[in-house]
């Protein structure tokens, strides 16, 4: 009797995952990191909110554009193979399926079976089984621009908003250690909740994403403090 299994695998997560993280993160890094250094240069409530909302509302476009323009670059390169694959498909057939057999080879098949399924594959689907097993593209890992774009702006735009609103609630004589403190629980969350979607440890993806975090606002909230006294001098 034949017995299935479900398996969940994380694989099919990779692009919109990799894109939802590094936004969430970054407008929780540099919204915080803004609101921290222009309170600590000793200004008025009403500017911290302005930079804090500015800062929002260009790096969730910035984050968008970077990613469409990084995600289709890809693409492009993903479609430049293709091409010339299904060309060289075309031209030198013989060839293309030796040089399929030999990659089989080298993942432990034995050459006439090499062969074999080189054969039965290419007659199924060829340039499919060529840009999956020799150029290492698939349907779950091709680049996606639009949905990297929205991803990373959609998270960023959330990821801002904690620190903002924080600042926003915030007495102007606490802002500063609330929302450093508060964005630091920010960060650790998002960092765990990543790395348990993506399989791997929370406590990890934690730690990892709080370090650059801390070190992003403490540098920060520094160059703050000197330009304020700089001003008050």
């Amino acid at each position: 009797m034949h017995i299935q299994h479900p398996e969940r695998h994380r694989t099919d997560r990779i692009g919109w995952l990799r894109a939802a993280v590094l936004g969430a993160n970054d407008g929780i890094v540099s919204t915080a990191s803004l609101v921290v250094g222009v309170a600590a240069a000793t200004a008025a409530p009403g500017e911290i909110v302005v930079a804090g909302v500015a800062g929002l509302v260009a790096g969730a476009m910035s984050m968008a554009a970077g990613e469409y323009v990084s995600v289709s670059s890809q693409a492009d390169t993903e479609r430049a193979d293709l091409e010339r694959e299904r060309k060289e498909l075309a031209t030198e057939d013989a060839s293309e399926q030796e040089e399929l057999a030999a990659i089989y080879v080298k993942r432990g098949l034995d050459e006439e079976l090499a062969k074999r399924v080189a054969s039965r594959l290419m007659a199924h689907d060829a340039l499919t089984t060529h840009a999956r097993d020799e150029l290492g593209i698939s349907e779950i890992t091709t680049a996606r621009p639009v949905q990297a774009a929205f991803a990373s702006a959609a998270t960023f735009a959330v990821g801002a908003a904690m620190p903002l609103i924080t600042a926003i609630v915030t007495p102007r004589a606490a802002l500063i250690p609330v929302v450093f403190v508060t964005s630091v629980l920010f960060l650790a969350i998002l960092g765990g909740f990543g790395a348990y979607a993506g399989g791997a440890p929370p406590l990890r993806g934690a730690l990892r994403v709080t370090f650059w975090g801390v070190l992003a606002m403490a540098l920060t909230a520094g160059v703050g403090a000197l330009f304020g006294a700089n001003a008050a001098g």
